[in-house]
């Protein structure tokens, strides 16, 4: 065993099922292939993006992977054989309100094992506990059921539905908002 594949159980930034890392250069293969399924991307509300290369992502990832200075912190998501499943942000950080959101994306070839709801518990752990946030606040458009049923599972509460605000493929949808304060994360954390 190597330095580099020693134990791991005790690292922040891994969960029961997931690791988080840095983006590194060597993804932009893979977020190409990533940019090639429109349907998941509509459903995160980027609509129909341009076309990519992976010279492109890889100029991106050169530019933007882990940097901080838009607010914005961006993590890789592994699971723990080491194949990379997908990704996660953390952004919106409002330090003066103490709230933050969340983004989150599982490949389409490995969904629906639960990566989605470990990689997120683990940023929110990072900012509820490390950051001090006070409210996670987050939204998916109403058409995004394994959306919802994530936000389901981690405990967050629907608080309300902004009509008609978001536009894909020819039609407009709701965006449902949720949101978790510090006390309903910590509460779902006890053993």
């Amino acid at each position: 065993m190597t330095a580099l594949t020693q134990d791991y159980s005790h690292y922040f930034w891994q969960g029961a099922s997931t690791r988080l890392r840095p983006w590194r250069l060597e993804d932009a293969e893979l977020r190409f292939m990533a940019s090639l399924d429109s349907p998941t991307l509509a459903l995160h509300q980027d609509g129909i993006v341009l076309p990519t290369s992976v010279d492109i992502q890889r100029a991106w990832l050169e530019k933007a992977a882990g940097l901080q200075d838009d607010g914005m912190l961006r993590f890789a998501m592994d699971n723990l054989d080491g194949a990379t499943v997908g990704w996660v942000t953390l952004h919106s950080r409002d330090q003066k309100n103490g709230t933050f959101g969340f983004g989150v994306a599982v490949y389409r070839a490995y969904r629906g094992h639960g990566y989605a709801v470990d990689a997120v518990r683990i940023l929110l752990k990072y900012g509820f506990w490390e950051q001090r946030y006070q409210k996670c606040n987050s939204m998916c458009v109403h058409t995004n059921a394994a959306s919802i049923r994530l936000h389901q599972k981690l405990g967050f509460l629907e608080e309300g539905r902004i009509r008609r605000n978001s536009f894909s493929n020819g039609e407009y949808q709701d965006e449902v908002l949720f949101g978790m304060t510090r006390e309903e994360f910590d509460e779902r954390m006890q053993p």
